[in-house]
């Protein structure tokens, strides 16, 4: 009796996939090869365009420093919070709020950007009145650095709650090992320590690239779509009054699943190197 309701449920989850995922994709790959006329490569072809490459890098860099400042951060964050002797307050203080900002995101998120680390928010005028212009020093918020930082408020508590229960399967006898053979720190982390992190922290770094990379509310809430972006490239052709084209919309989403499914199949070779240097359990 317990094989067919388990069929029952696997069933379910290939239907919700291919209707929610699979088919939507098939649809956007038809869309972005097929107009008015026909089939054509046009709206794929115009991807070469120079603001669409333009979107392309930004996103990329976006994403990319984004995920990588969140993994480094809180990966070092949850290090800190779990090591032996460090306070069980702490912990949960700190994954209390790692639970909560990391669902912080899109509008309200920028406005709470703006209204501190604007041209006229609270920090900036408090660090004006010490002498502190920042941004007479070159930052601006509403930039790419400054789109960075604001997403890293999000990608940093994410990736500590991604990368704890990782850090607490660590084995404390494998430090011990490590200590009685004369290793150091920094020898443990290199040999031991990161090796068998290292598929977690791809995992979470995948995530959190995939996350900065479908973005779309924060940033355009925060630069109003003055930072090209390949979100807010979507949103121009598809809302856009004299120039509606769906075609290109596609065209771009597909080239966003392309960029994710080459960054998934590094990833999975990268861990497959990696779980060749992690020791066994």
């Amino acid at each position: 009796m317990k094989a067919p309701i388990a069929w029952i449920f696997i069933g379910a989850f290939f239907a919700v996939a291919i209707a929610f995922m699979v088919a939507p994709t098939a649809v956007l790959a038809v869309q972005s090869v097929y107009g008015e006329d026909g089939f054509t490569w046009q709206y794929i072809a115009s991807l070469g365009e120079y603001r669409y490459r333009v979107a392309f890098m930004n996103s990329l860099i976006l994403s990319v420093g984004s995920a990588t400042i969140g993994v480094i951060a809180g990966g070092l964050i949850a290090h800190a919070v779990l090591k032996p002797g460090s306070p069980d307050w702490l912990r949960s203080a700190v994954t209390s709020f790692s639970a909560v900002a990391a669902n912080f995101a899109g509008v309200p998120l920028a406005f709470a950007f703006i209204s501190t680390l604007g041209s006229l928010g609270l920090l900036t005028t408090l660090l004006k009145q010490a002498n502190i212009d920042i941004y007479g020093l070159g930052f601006s918020l509403y930039s790419l650095p400054g789109l960075m930082l604001v997403y890293s408020y999000f990608q940093v508590p994410l990736m500590v709650i991604i990368v704890t229960p990782a850090i607490q399967a660590l084995r404390p006898s494998w430090r011990e090992a490590a200590d009685n053979l004369g290793a150091s720190g920094g020898q443990y982390w290199r040999m031991v320590g990161l090796p068998v992190l290292m598929p977690s922290l791809l995992a979470g770094w995948i995530l959190l690239f995939g996350s900065a990379f479908s973005a779309y509310a924060t940033a355009y809430a925060l630069t109003s779509g003055n930072i090209g972006l390949v979100t807010t490239e979507i949103s121009n052709v598809l809302s856009g009054n004299v120039m509606a084209s769906p075609q290109t919309g596609a065209a771009l989403s597909v080239g966003m699943i392309v960029v994710m499914v080459g960054v998934l199949l590094l990833s999975a070779l990268l861990s497959r190197q990696a779980a060749r240097w992690a020791p066994r359990r």
